[in-house]
């Protein structure tokens, strides 16, 4: 995930995206050059990158009503057009997606996330998409997730059976061809192929013509009620780290 945004939109009422989202970035993926993004900027500010701040910002006031520990500032929360490109071969300077990212405390490290893109159908991604879970977590934070999978199997795997009923489950795509060090003895279990991912993230697909609908503020938090038990699992293993962790440190007289 690329560096968010230091310069988003002030934010209105979340009224849709523009009809011209979608095409703005199939035209994008075919005109990689800055003339042609410069000529084509107002359609992306107003139809795009203004509605998505005014999505995070209403998303924000929908959580807190529904009680789901989520919240984003469009100042922080949305991510740059331009690619960091220094350390990559594809020189193509923009993304074909938006994307933004909403937290528990609205930072955007934090573990713990709900994700919401808009295009990145043409360059070969999934297209417009809503994601939670935990993504890209530090080495030692994926070992305490791992470890709480295995120590709370049976509360883990009703989890995962409430997931799959709302019909979201987790990408094997990425995940380790071996458990990894230290779990092999769970080679077999319920759970070994929960231990062998890298990212505890489900998704669900956003249709074309639910951007533009007022009301996928709905979709989005009919989706994040359901993934939620996930959330409060990984930050429940988390916070009982950073918290033993903490009680170790000595306290200096």
């Amino acid at each position: 995930m690329a560096r968010p945004s230091t310069n988003p939109p002030a934010p209105g009422p979340f009224t849709g995206f523009g009809a011209g989202a979608l095409p703005f970035y199939e035209a994008l993926a075919a005109n990689q050059n800055r003339d042609w993004f410069q000529a084509n900027k107002d359609l992306y500010e107003t139809q795009v990158r203004a509605p998505l701040a005014a999505l995070v910002e209403a998303l924000s006031f929908a959580f807190a009503a529904h009680d789901i520990p989520l919240t984003g500032d469009p100042k922080r929360a949305l991510f740059r057009i331009h690619r960091d490109v220094r350390f990559s071969k594809d020189k193509s300077p923009y993304k074909t997606n938006a994307g933004a990212v909403i937290t528990r405390d609205g930072a955007k490290g934090s573990p713990g996330l709900l994700y919401i893109q808009v295009g990145g159908q043409r360059d070969g991604g999934q297209g417009s998409f809503i994601g939670i879970g935990f993504y890209g977590l530090e080495p030692k934070d994926l070992g305490t997730v791992r470890h709480a999978i295995a120590d709370e199997a049976e509360r883990w795997l009703a989890i995962r059976s409430g997931l799959s009923a709302a019909g979201l489950d987790f990408s094997m795509g990425y995940a380790m061809a071996r458990l990894p060090k230290g779990f092999e003895a769970h080679a077999g279990s319920p759970v070994a192929d929960a231990l062998r991912l890298r990212n505890f993230i489900v998704s669900r697909p956003i249709a074309a013509d639910r951007l533009q609908d007022p009301t996928l503020i709905d979709d989005i938090v009919s989706f994040a009620s359901a993934g939620l038990p996930l959330l409060r699992f990984g930050w429940s293993a988390l916070d009982r780290a950073r918290g033993q962790a903490a009680a170790r440190i000595p306290v200096r007289a």
